[in-house]
């Protein structure tokens, strides 16, 4: 689908078709033309009315590229990404959003799933003056609300991260399992993996390398570099975050491991001189009588493995095995 948004007189207006004569310089006309999921019909736009390279023309036809910003002679062209956070495939999703910036144009090239474009296109023609600072000030709208949304879902990560954490260190028990954290390392790569290439990209147009980005528009880029740049850190100390709550999941679990195993060591030596001394007086041998007659010999024996085991219990608290 293609929408045609024409600039003229202090006024934002809709096209059906673009005229060749707008795309000159001096035609006091600026224009924004968007093509959402392209048919073959509608991309030649591309080539046969703009007249763009053909290997930029290619890249924005491609279902997924990775960003780049590449100067061509009399425009920009600019690929970056949209991401959408899917928690049960634990990935960021990505969409391609190409920018061609002309000296009075901007076309853009998207899957048809952005939520930017629209939200500018409505603003666009509400405010007339969105569109009256030109083109490259148009660009720095659409990838500011791109940005933008960016921190909802970059919010949503670290809120299962915090829930996460929460649950290791609550009083020592660990209730999550090694593929819940590794799952969301993962989620954290794929973040990292989105926004490094986006933070180069917009650090060229923030450092005012084309003659297209007036010192103005190089200032704002710059703010939406510090934004991804944030973000970009932030990932980092996700991963630093997820990196311990694995080592601190790991070591309640030896922790565990090690109070079951102390347990049942304790209790089998508690109870193995029990075990010894009923095995000795069962046998068919003679040992120590005690007084009081054969008939007593059983509680002799029952108060000797009691003291014994009183004893070991003694010993272990005094060690602070217990």
């Amino acid at each position: 689908m293609v929408t045609i948004l024409v600039y003229r007189d202090g006024r934002t207006t809709r096209a059906e078709t673009v005229d060749p004569a707008w795309l000159d310089e001096g035609a006091g006309v600026t224009m924004w033309v968007d093509i959402a999921a392209p048919t073959p019909e509608e991309s030649r736009l591309l080539a046969d009315t703009f007249r763009f390279h053909e290997l930029a023309v290619e890249d924005a036809l491609a279902e997924v590229h990775h960003p780049k910003l590449e100067a061509y002679d009399g425009y920009l062209y600019v690929i970056l990404h949209g991401i959408d956070f899917k928690a049960s495939q634990h990935e960021f999703a990505t969409h391609d959003a190409d920018f061609f910036a002309g000296p009075n144009y901007l076309v853009t090239v998207t899957d048809g799933t952005s939520r930017s474009i629209p939200e500018m296109q409505a603003l666009c023609e509400r405010n007339a003056r969105t569109m009256g600072e030109g083109p490259m000030a148009l660009m720095h709208r659409i990838v500011d609300t791109m940005v933008d949304h960016y921190r909802p879902e970059v919010d949503k990560l670290e809120e299962r991260i915090d829930q996460l954490e929460e649950t290791v260190f609550d009083v020592g028990e660990s209730r999550a399992t090694n593929q819940e954290i590794l799952d969301l390392k993962r989620d954290v790569a794929s973040l990292r993996r989105i926004i490094l290439p986006q933070r180069d990209v917009l650090g060229r147009l923030g450092r005012r390398e084309f003659p297209q980005i007036s010192e103005e528009i190089a200032y704002r880029f710059r703010d939406v570099y510090d934004h991804v740049v944030r973000i970009s850190d932030d990932a980092l100390l996700y991963h630093d975050r997820l990196s311990a709550i694995l080592e601190a999941h790991l070591s309640n679990v030896s922790n565990r491991l090690n109070e079951v195993m102390k347990f049942l060591t304790i209790f089998s030596v508690i109870f193995m001189p029990m075990t010894v001394l009923t095995g000795m007086y069962g046998m068919n041998v003679p040992l120590v009588r005690f007084p009081g007659g054969e008939h007593v010999q059983f509680w002799w024996i029952l108060g000797i493995m009691a003291t014994m085991s009183g004893l070991l219990v003694w010993f272990f608290r005094r060690r602070h095995w217990l």
